[in-house]
């Protein structure tokens, strides 16, 4: 790279810095120059900087990503200290210490096997020490061990027997003396992409015949289950999209009032 392309790029640069600014000052003064309309303002800045990285990554975008994961891990540290760690540890060891913040807790008895976990978070925390950082796997493999085998039962109840158990429908519906057609339908569908999908699974039998075509059933299925899943994510993303471009035209621009 030249030396007179590394000026105008810097030309540039100073270019887009003084218009963000001059927008930035205008935008204020259209606010009225109040508390509330500067946090709309840098709203609006950090949002057009975001959605900045779809003609290309550049300066801004990067100045409103790093500020995003900045703010969002000192507040999930702040917000993690003050929500477990001072009632579910240092309120379990030493309830006094809490009773500015939480009276309800500084009167409980305490309980000294909170010490088990605190030691199990220094070890954790003695992976960022030049040496001993072996120290750290031992608690770590005790909390992935635990955590394991919990969440193994867990699942195992509200997951797998809970799909078993919705599973298992009747395949003909009858009330009040009548054929219900729509949940009979709707129960043989079930069955039946239930059935398809887990033959698509079974390899000790050669995909061939009626067994292939149940095979190529469920992998239909799969597909649909896989895109309804995609698409429940799409739209959940569209909506926060929505929601950015309702506060830039509603409350910057005031457009929709």
């Amino acid at each position: 790279m030249t030396e007179q392309t590394v000026e105008r790029r810097a030309i540039w640069y100073l270019l887009g810095f003084l218009a963000v600014v001059l927008a930035f000052v205008l935008s204020m003064a259209l606010k009225g120059f109040t508390l509330q309309g500067f946090y709309v303002t840098l709203g609006a800045f950090l949002t057009l900087s975001i959605l900045s990285f779809l003609y290309k990554d550049n300066i801004f975008y990067k100045m409103a990503e790093h500020l995003f994961v900045g703010v969002s891990a000192a507040y999930w540290m702040v917000m993690g200290f003050w929500s477990v760690m001072v009632p579910n540890l240092i309120g379990k060891i030493h309830p006094p210490a809490v009773k500015p913040f939480m009276p309800a807790i500084a009167s409980e008895p305490a309980s000294y096997w909170y010490l088990i976990p605190a030691i199990l978070g220094i070890m954790l925390l003695w992976r960022l020490m030049p040496k001993g950082a072996w120290i750290a796997r031992w608690a770590l493999a005790f909390i992935v061990g635990t955590t394991a085998v919990l969440n193994f039962i867990r699942y195992m109840a509200s997951d797998l027997l809970g799909q078993i158990n919705s599973s298992m429908v009747p395949l003909v519906v009858i009330q009040n003396g009548s054929l219900d057609i729509m949940t009979t339908i709707s129960n043989l569908v079930l069955f039946l992409g239930v059935f398809c999908g887990l033959i698509y699974f079974f390899f000790s039998k050669e995909h061939k015949g009626v067994f292939g075509v149940g095979s190529k059933i469920g992998i239909w299925i799969l597909m649909v289950t896989f895109g309804a899943g995609f698409g429940y994510t799409v739209m959940a993303r569209i909506s926060l999209l929505v929601g950015r471009f309702r506060f830039l035209f509603d409350d910057w621009l005031g457009l929709l009032k």
